[in-house]
């Protein structure tokens, strides 16, 4: 029993010099991933155990994106290992054009959502689409990453119902539409994105079909997302949503108010905008969502230009894993902390995570983000930090939690594009093989169906001059084959001709 008594006090002061030679020096440099993006660990006396990379900035060739749950902000969840698979080498929007492929660095979890539905709280830029509205005048409304590289943690936010609209050029007139990306309810326009699910999922009285010529950026009159409408769909049930269109759909009864208004052709401005506020939701904030690219809910603002902030909720006074998004002049970091490994790691309040972020990393913004069990930190497709078991009826470790989305540090690969074919050259799919044909350019696309082997199809125009683009390992072309129109990968068609 002596012994055993003596192991058990010597064991944690073992831990404890282990921690305490860390953080005098050995194993506490800065570890580049790539350029651009290093990581790092800290080991602390307390103890703990923090998992940090940071982005610079300045360097043009590395950004900030967000994932998706299985793509669909319908309501799905995912590990972030999951989602940060799905979007490495995958299509972005980064320059303005649509092309870049992601390569994913680091990756974390993102903000709170509500467990039974699957859907993230707050709001969600991805990729230059507004792709969930952010709460309406609820402070805190997340960070934003911007195409102009500027960074900023939100304020209080309001969506203006005349601000949000689609325009057709052709007779001048304004229709205003709801929401987005939401099931309706009642008397609704909704617009739906590519984010939301393969399709809009429910019977609508009418849908108007719209190509844009790029994401539906938050810009606000006079400025404007511009489109054509493909088609007019009345009464045909859900519509397919491809990888640059947008749907704006007319609920039950809803029907006159889109009826007679779009035909296919029609150029058309779609205009969305935020008002943004400080914390009091009534004075002014500096900083706009124009032009944002990418953006999550987020907790509490726990460092305020170089201020900790008091908190007296019990969520942020008591120990606990954490993750949080953190920014100075130079550096956007995320940082994940553990908790109930078997070192013995205590976890953080959001004050004590306040305090490392400004007197160790030397940020001066710090906002939490969804932590516990969530909390998630991955590298290079590798899980660093010690996740709890994801069902807490087990004591099984270093099994992720499914949350519904992420943060994600990207390094941007340059556009590539095969030039084996062009527009009208025929093919046939190629033999013992079934092909998908999806919405968009990669495999992280939603599938709308598939088509035998030796199946005929041809090359089509596509607006973005997307065809030939690589991503997620294949080459893509815009094609019409059997009865769909949508996106192949070239090593399953070959040339063929007709006599």
């Amino acid at each position: 029993m002596k012994l055993r008594s003596v192991c058990l006090i010597v064991l944690p002061l073992v831990f404890l010099l282990i921690s305490s030679n860390k953080v005098m020096g050995q194993d506490f440099q800065w570890e580049p991933l790539t350029p651009g993006i290093e990581y790092r660990e800290y080991y602390l006396s307390d103890p703990n155990h923090i998992f940090v990379a940071r982005m610079d900035r300045s360097n043009p060739d590395v950004i900030l994106e967000t994932s998706i749950a299985q793509g669909k902000l319908s309501g799905k969840l995912e590990p972030v290992s999951g989602m940060a698979n799905r979007y490495d080498q995958a299509i972005n929007f980064w320059g303005e054009e649509w092309g870049g492929r992601n390569q994913v660095v680091v990756a974390i979890n993102g903000y709170f959502y509500d467990t039974e539905t699957g859907i993230p709280w707050r709001g969600q830029v991805h990729s230059g689409w507004y792709a969930k509205r952010f709460d309406e005048l609820e402070n805190g409304s997340g960070f934003a990453w911007k195409l102009d590289r500027s960074f900023f943690l939100g304020g209080c936010v309001l969506h203006h119902p005349k601000k949000q609209f689609i325009k057709n050029l052709r007779t001048s007139e304004e229709i205003y539409f709801e929401s987005i990306n939401i099931a309706p309810e009642g008397n609704e326009l909704i617009l739906f994105t590519p984010q939301y699910d393969a399709s809009t999922l429910y019977e609508a009285e009418i849908e108007v079909i719209i190509q844009l010529d790029h994401p539906a950026l938050l810009l606000g009159s006079p400025a404007f997302t511009g489109g054509t409408v493909t088609e007019v769909r009345d009464g045909l049930g859900p519509s397919f949503i491809p990888f640059d269109h947008v749907v704006l759909s007319a609920a039950e009864g809803q029907g006159d108010r889109l009826r007679n208004k779009f035909l296919p052709g029609d150029a058309v401005a779609l205009s969305q905008e935020i008002k943004h506020f400080e914390s009091d939701c009534k004075t002014d904030h500096d900083d706009n969502w124009s032009k944002t690219y990418a953006a999550t809910g987020g907790s509490y603002i726990f460092l305020r230009n170089g201020e900790i902030q008091k908190l007296g909720d019990l969520g942020a006074i008591l120990r606990n894993a954490r993750t949080a998004i953190a920014h100075d002049d130079q550096y956007i970091y995320f940082l994940v902390v553990d908790d109930k490994d078997p070192f013995g790691n205590l976890g953080m309040s959001i004050v004590e995570l306040a305090d490392f972020v400004k007197n160790t990393l030397g940020a001066v913004w710090g906002m939490a983000l969804d932590g516990g069990g969530s909390s998630t930190m991955v590298v290079n497709g590798e899980v660093k930090n010690k996740t709890p078991a994801a069902d807490p009826g087990t004591s099984e470790e270093n099994i992720e939690r499914a949350v519904a989305n992420g943060v994600m540090m990207v390094y941007v690969q340059p556009k590539d594009q095969s030039t084996k074919y062009s527009v009208g050259d025929r093919f046939i799919t190629s033999e013992n093989s079934q092909l998908s044909v999806r919405l968009g350019p990669g495999t992280n696309y939603f599938a709308i169906g598939s088509v035998p082997a030796n199946t005929e199809g041809v090359i089509l125009e596509h607006e973005s001059s997307l065809n030939g683009v690589y991503a997620k390992g294949f080459y893509w072309w815009f094609v019409s084959l059997d009865e769909y129109e949508g996106w192949v990968a070239e090593d399953y068609i070959k040339a063929h001709s007709t006599p």
